[in-house]
């Protein structure tokens, strides 16, 4: 296949791209900066509205991962409008934009977030389970909308909702390993909120299967199949690392420290389920925690 990337530079889309040129798909980067690549790069600027529609003319599908980090810094109202306009402005362009052209591609997978569910404590959530509340649900709920021209168009199109990606090389994961390793994790808040995770090797797995699956189209859940509260978390990440995890962060100081975000990052419960994903097939490599925690970070 021939396929085009936004958000070719972050975590996710290097090793996807990775592992689609192993599979011997030709990749193109769509950047809003110049870069210094192996691949064809074409450059967009999202906030102008700028995207050369002939530039983009001929691909098989394309992946949309852009967006500014939700966790980047506090969510000023600055940083807020960052995080909200980054994707919907370029959903909506390179939508837009995917609409008018004469040949189309098949298939546009975008990245959308569980952060559309909200804070729901023990509910089983699948893809038609209603909105939650809270900034992340509104931005969702934005991002994913801005794709009708598209969907409008004809192009089957898929929202991938990431749950908390796992790995050592970036993410929260990353951030959790110093203070694990020092001895000095523990639980967030009362711990018994949901984290629905998945390991950065099925977020590649997922979308290699949207991009080539034609049952799958609309919301689909990308977490791995079984959720765990942060207190199981906590433990069997010390578990895995050998560590005690006897140093809990109260919720009143992960608020102080992060403000808004602490609630819908870290203290928002979301139980939720791939149903769309384990009905059109896909096999997860990391269905279990610390399976995943082991093989991520070789301590099989």
């Amino acid at each position: 296949m021939n396929i085009l990337i936004t958000g070719s530079t972050g975590m996710i889309g290097t090793a996807l791209i990775d592992s689609l040129q192993a599979l011997d798909h030709r990749v193109t980067r769509l950047t809003r900066a110049p870069l210094q690549s192996r691949e064809p790069v074409v450059q967009w600027n999202p906030a102008a509205g700028r995207l050369n529609a002939n530039e983009i003319e001929g691909f098989d599908a394309v992946v949309h991962l852009a967006g500014e980090s939700i966790a980047a810094g506090r969510w000023t109202a600055a940083q807020k409008a960052k995080i909200r306009d980054s994707r919907v402005q370029g959903t909506k362009l390179l939508s837009e934009t995917l609409a008018k052209l004469a040949k189309p591609p098949k298939v546009l997978v975008c990245a959308s977030a569980i952060g559309y569910y909200g804070n729901r404590g023990d509910e089983i959530l699948r893809e038609d389970s209603k909105i939650g509340s809270g900034f992340l649900a509104e931005v969702c709920q934005a991002w994913e909308n801005a794709a009708d021209p598209a969907r409008q168009k004809g192009l089957r199109v898929v929202h991938l909702r990431n749950g908390l990606v796992l790995s050592p090389k970036g993410g929260a994961l990353a951030k959790m390993l110093l203070p694990f390793k020092l001895g000095v994790g523990g639980i967030i808040g009362d711990g018994r909120q949901y984290w629905s995770w998945v390991s950065l090797d099925d977020v590649v797995g997922a979308f290699r299967h949207a991009l080539t699956n034609e049952n799958l189209h609309g919301a689909a859940n990308l977490v791995a199949p079984r959720p765990v509260t942060n207190h199981e978390f906590t433990k069997t990440l010390g578990k895995v690392l050998s560590r005690p995890t006897i140093f809990p962060l109260p919720a009143l100081a992960a608020r102080l420290a992060l403000g808004e975000m602490a609630d819908d990052l870290l203290l928002s419960s979301a139980r939720i389920e791939p149903a769309r994903l384990l009905a059109t097939g896909y096999k997860f490599h990391h269905p279990d925690l610390e399976q995943a925690l082991r093989a991520l970070l070789g301590k099989n």
